[in-house]
């Protein structure tokens, strides 16, 4: 069985339950969902969804940089939205995170988000 080994950041939030920002297990990163938690706050970001979404991928950016990975690795992602009527929003601004080939993707809309988040953003990304 491939090594687990857990990964955290301080330029990404702590995790705000018994979970970790991310799992390396073999070449795979497998992270917990991310929030538009501003990481030297400790608080949500102002500005509604879009600004929340930009810091929820900012923040998928720090964990993966901590293993030397970027966007380019990443494979797949899931987004949770409060309101599914924010999709268009949130695409505007996930767009410009990544290139293609862009990673496959599920969005769904959910009854609620920890911290009363807008929107919570996870991915898997693999190291070549």
């Amino acid at each position: 069985m491939a090594e687990r080994k857990a990964i955290q950041t301080d330029t990404a939030p702590a995790a705000i339950g018994p979970y970790s920002q991310a799992l390396m297990v073999g070449n795979t990163l497998y992270m917990s969902g991310q929030l538009g938690i501003d990481p030297t706050t400790g608080k949500m970001v102002e500005g509604g969804v879009a600004e929340q979404t930009k810091q929820a991928l900012k923040n998928i950016m720090a964990i993966l940089m901590e293993v030397n990975m970027s966007m380019h690795d990443v494979v797949q992602v899931q987004v949770f939205l409060a309101d599914i009527a924010d999709f268009a929003a949130v695409n505007e601004v996930y767009k410009t995170f990544f290139n293609e080939p862009y990673p496959s993707r599920a969005a769904f809309q959910v009854a609620a988000l920890p911290a009363g988040g807008s929107v919570e953003i996870l991915v898997t990304a693999v190291k070549d």
